[in-house]
């Protein structure tokens, strides 16, 4: 991908959701067949144009994903068009295999006949028990019932002990692990981004966008705490501190 277009370029003119996620259709950008569908949020666009290859996120267990990161058929992106509407990506890449995790080369590879019964089109390409070792769902965006995480009342030291964890054990596929991996320059330009789309979302009135974005700047805190191997509780602490100085 280019150096001179990047997801926190280009991200502004589109409409993301109240959700903060945006469709994006992906296509063969040799044959042109439409291989999958799946959502992103403005980090899983970032990094799909930073990497070169797609990331998504994931409505169920509610994180980043990296395709291929299980199967290896990861998708070299190879273009980004957004629609009229600016609601709705379509992303061509150059796939390393099969899109679909029941192996099929595309998603989309039941189809209705003129009796409206419903047929298999194209082979399947791989065997996701030999793939996946029995797990039809690898990818979390296809893993059918997932649990919601509950909110908590310690939800900063329960989301910086996970963090921790992330930094400790480097899982593959993890956006936290992919900004440790990248350092404490990206990470602090990751928080002025986050910050500029903080005003933004002031700016613009509107809750729900300031709500999420405000998430955001303080999840990639907490990353920068971790890297600097400071405990949130020392900023309470001092919050604390000033609060009880104040008159």
């Amino acid at each position: 991908m280019s150096d001179k277009l990047n997801g926190s370029t280009f991200q502004f003119q589109l409409k993301f959701g109240e959700d903060g996620l945006i469709p994006a259709i992906v296509q063969d950008a040799a044959s042109g067949e439409v291989l999958m569908m799946a959502y992103m949020n403005r980090e899983a666009l970032d990094l799909t144009m930073e990497t070169g290859e797609t990331w998504f996120y994931s409505r169920s267990r509610k994180e980043l994903w990296h395709k291929g990161e299980t199967s290896g058929n990861v998708q070299k992106v190879k273009g980004v068009s957004f629609d009229c509407d600016r609601d709705t990506l379509l992303i061509a890449v150059e796939p390393a295999g099969a899109a679909c995790h029941e192996g099929y080369q595309s998603c989309f590879y039941r189809q209705f006949d003129e009796d409206g019964e419903i047929k298999i089109t194209g082979a399947r390409v791989f065997d996701p028990e030999q793939v996946y070792g029995g797990n039809n769902y690898p990818e979390p965006e296809t893993v059918p019932g997932a649990a919601k995480p509950e909110p908590s009342q310690d939800i900063i030291k329960d989301l910086y002990e996970v963090i921790l964890d992330r930094q400790r054990k480097r899982p593959e596929g993890s956006y936290t692990t992919y900004l440790f991996e990248k350092g404490v320059d990206k990470i602090c330009k990751k928080i002025g981004e986050e910050a500029a789309e903080v005003i933004i979302a002031a700016k613009n009135r509107s809750h729900e966008e300031l709500v999420y974005e405000s998430a955001d700047l303080l999840y990639h805190l907490l990353v920068l705490l971790a890297e600097a191997g400071i405990d949130p509780e020392a900023v309470m602490q001092e919050l604390s501190r000033r609060r009880s100085g104040s008159k």
